[in-house]
C-alpha cells in the first residue's frame, strides 16, 4: 500500500461551502464573522472553508437558515470536483439525496447550467427537495427512480455523477456500528446494486463523457474492484487524477490514478472517487423499454396516489413574475410553468435530455394567485441586485435579524405587501408588510 503524504488540515473541525457569487462571498463570511464563527479557506476549492470556532451549532446561524452555506464533509466535496463539470452544461446525479453533491454541481454548472438530482427513496426525495429550494439552486431539477432503471435516453449526458449506496466504512468515527453491521455476504448486494448503476450509467453516458464513482468506504470490492468491473465488463477509461491538496492519500494494488482518503490523518470521512470517460467510439446498447407511465406534468404525488400525473402545466411568460421582490430578468435560460397554483422553473437543457414521458419536478419560484406571482420567501435568487429604499428592508446587526426571525415584528415606513430583507449588500428573501409593521414569513 501507497501512502501520498499532502498537507493535511491543523484542526479536525467541519467543512462548510459557501453558496454564493464570488462578488458575495466576503458579505457571507462577514455574517458568519458577526455571529462568532472563524474558518479558513479549504486549500482544494475556493467555495469551501473550515471551521475554526463554532460558538453555536452552525446548522443554526444565519447564513445556513438563508442558504448561503451549506455543510458537508470535506472528502463529499471531492466527487464534483473530480467530474468538474463544464459551465453551462449538464450533470446527472444518480443518488442524490441529501443533495450535498448536488448541490455542488449547481454551483460548478452556474446558473445556465442543469442538474438533475434523481433519489430512488421518497422519504429522501422530501431532503433533497428542501436544501436545493433553500439553497435557491435553479439549475436544478428532481426525480425519483431505481437509479438502474432511469427512463433516459442512452447516450444522451456529458456527465455522470453516481455516489450509489454503499457500505460506509469510511463513517466509522460518526457510526462506529457500521464495520458491525455491513461484513461479510451483507455487503454482496451492495455491490451488485453498485454495479447495476454502473451498467446503466455507462449506458446513459454519451461517448466522450465523463463519469465520477464515488463512496464512502474503504471497502475494497466497492472501491478498487467495481473500477475494474467498469473498465472489463463496460469498457470504460479509467482517467488518472491529480489528488486535492489538504488531503493524505492511500493508494492499494488497482487503484491507480484514483482517490482514497485516509480518513483519521485528512480529518475527513474515508472516501473514494474514480474518474471515467466513455470512449469516443462505444457502440450504445439497446435498452429494453421501461415500464415507464405516460406523465403530463413534473411532479409526482406521493404516497397511495404515487402513480397520479398533476395536470398539463400553463407556461407564464417571464413579465408574469415581475414584482418589488421579483426580477425575472435574472431568471436562467429555461421555461415557467403553472402547475395548480405553483409556479416551477424548468431549464432550458430539460426539453432536450428529459423524456417527454418523464415524471419530474423543475425548481420552486411560488405561487401564483390573484393575477400575480407570491414568491417563495426564501427565493432571494431573483431578487433586484441592489436594495431600493422603497421596497427593501436592509438590516446591519444580526441580532436585529435574529429577532425577526423570532416571531417578532418591527416598525417600518415601507408601504404595500411585502419588500425585500438584505443584510447589508447581502439579499436574503421576502417579508410581508402589514400596516406600519414588518413580519418575518419564513418556513
Amino acid at each position: 500500500m501507497k501512502t501520498s503524504e499532502t498537507p493535511a488540515p491543523a484542526t479536525a473541525g467541519r467543512s462548510f461551502r459557501l453558496l454564493c457569487s464570488p462578488e458575495e462571498m466576503p458579505c457571507v463570511e462577514a455574517l458568519l464573522q458577526a455571529q462568532g464563527y472563524r474558518f479558513e479557506p479549504e486549500p482544494f476549492s475556493p467555495f469551501c472553508r473550515r471551521l475554526l470556532d463554532e460558538p453555536r451549532p452552525l446548522g443554526a446561524s444565519l447564513a445556513a437558515f438563508f442558504g448561503y452555506i451549506y455543510i458537508q464533509d470535506r472528502s463529499s466535496m471531492l466527487p464534483p470536483l473530480a467530474l468538474d463539470p463544464a459551465a453551462g452544461g449538464s450533470v446527472l446525479d444518480i443518488c442524490a439525496s441529501p443533495g450535498s453533491k448536488t448541490g455542488f454541481l449547481a454551483q460548478l454548472v452556474g446558473k445556465n447550467g442543469f442538474v438533475l438530482g434523481n433519489e430512488p427513496s421518497r422519504a429522501r426525495l422530501a431532503t433533497l427537495r428542501a436544501n436545493m429550494h433553500a439553497c435557491n439552486l435553479l439549475p436544478v431539477s428532481t426525480c425519483t427512480y431505481e437509479g438502474q432503471n432511469l427512463p433516459l435516453r442512452p447516450g444522451s449526458w456529458e456527465a455522470i455523477q453516481l455516489d450509489p449506496p454503499c457500505s460506509g466504512w469510511g463513517t466509522v468515527e460518526k457510526h462506529p456500528r457500521v464495520m458491525e453491521l455491513w461484513q461479510g455476504e451483507k455487503v454482496q448486494p451492495l455491490v451488485g446494486l453498485q454495479r447495476l448503476l454502473l451498467r446503466h450509467a455507462a449506458d446513459l453516458l454519451a461517448p466522450g463523457g465523463k463519469l465520477v464513482y464515488s463512496t464512502c468506504t474503504t471497502n475494497v470490492a466497492e472501491n478498487e474492484e467495481q473500477v475494474r468491473f467498469a473498465e472489463q465488463e463496460l469498457g470504460l477509461e479509467r482517467l488518472p487524477l491529480t489528488p486535492f491538496p489538504g488531503f493524505v492519500w492511500e493508494e492499494l494494488p488497482g487503484g491507480e490514478g484514483t482517490l482514497r482518503v485516509d480518513g483519521q490523518r485528512s480529518g475527513a470521512q474515508g472516501f473514494y472517487v474514480a474518474l471515467f470517460r466513455k470512449p469516443a467510439g462505444a457502440l450504445q446498447s439497446v435498452p429494453e423499454p421501461l415500464p415507464v407511465q405516460p406523465a403530463a406534468g413534473p411532479a409526482r404525488r406521493g404516497g397511495k396516489n404515487a402513480a397520479k400525473r398533476e395536470q398539463p402545466g400553463q407556461e407564464l411568460p417571464r413579465e408574469a413574475l415581475a414584482g418589488p421582490c421579483c426580477d425575472p430578468a435574472l431568471l436562467p435560460p429555461g421555461r415557467v410553468m403553472l402547475y395548480g397554483d405553483q409556479v416551477r422553473f424548468l431549464p432550458e437543457d430539460a426539453a432536450r435530455l428529459l423524456p417527454p414521458d418523464m415524471v419530474w419536478q423543475g425548481a420552486l419560484l411560488g405561487k401564483f394567485a390573484g393575477g400575480r406571482l407570491h414568491p417563495a420567501p426564501r427565493l432571494r435568487a431573483l431578487l433586484p441586485r441592489r436594495p431600493d429604499a422603497g421596497t427593501a428592508l436592509v438590516l446591519d446587526d444580526p441580532d436585529e435579524l435574529t429577532a425577526l426571525l423570532s416571531g417578532q415584528s418591527r416598525r417600518t415606513a415601507l408601504e404595500g405587501r411585502e419588500a425585500a430583507l438584505w443584510w447589508r449588500d447581502l439579499p436574503l428573501g421576502r417579508v410581508s408588510l402589514k400596516p406600519g409593521r414588518v413580519v418575518a414569513t419564513f418556513s
